[in-house]
């Protein structure tokens, strides 16, 4: 009597030790990453930053007023030049502060109602975003008022 050959369906045990093995180094490696939410807090940050920063920009030159931006290390604040507040952006809670340089500088966006945008130094102004061992530098020109994230 002949038999007929089998077809064995399935994994052989090498074949499941070998994605066990890739599954735990991916776990290892990977996880820590994933779950730590520091670095997504803070680029969340930086990111309602430019787009707030742009916001009021357009808000100023469409209002025909000026609107001062202030930065501190606790965040960032918005307020017309007569003083009443617009907005805030604080921190994140638990990465306080979160803006590296020190001290409180300003952005005038349409200073003197000419349309032009005046930086506290004058001059460009780097605002970096940063914690732990993320760091994000944004650059906002004088002048045009612009915000660039910067590589």
């Amino acid at each position: 009597m002949t038999r007929a050959p089998r077809n064995d369906a399935g994994f052989t045990l090498i074949e499941l030790i070998l994605v066990i093995v890739i599954t735990a180094a991916l776990a290892v490696f990977a996880m820590p990453k994933v779950v730590d939410t520091t670095l997504w807090r803070l680029r969340s940050f930086g990111d309602d930053l430019q787009g707030r920063h742009q916001a009021m920009l357009r808000l100023a030159l469409q209002q025909r007023r000026p609107i001062v931006e202030t930065i501190t290390g606790s965040g960032v604040n918005w307020a017309y030049g007569s003083g009443a507040a617009i907005a805030a952006l604080p921190c994140p809670a638990t990465e306080s502060p979160c803006i590296a340089e020190g001290g409180s500088r300003t952005v005038t966006f349409n200073s003197g109602n000419s349309g032009a945008t005046a930086t506290s130094t004058g001059a460009t102004m780097t605002v970096t975003v940063a914690s732990g061992s993320f760091s994000q530098a944004y650059r906002i020109e004088t002048d045009t008022g612009l915000i660039y994230p910067t590589p």
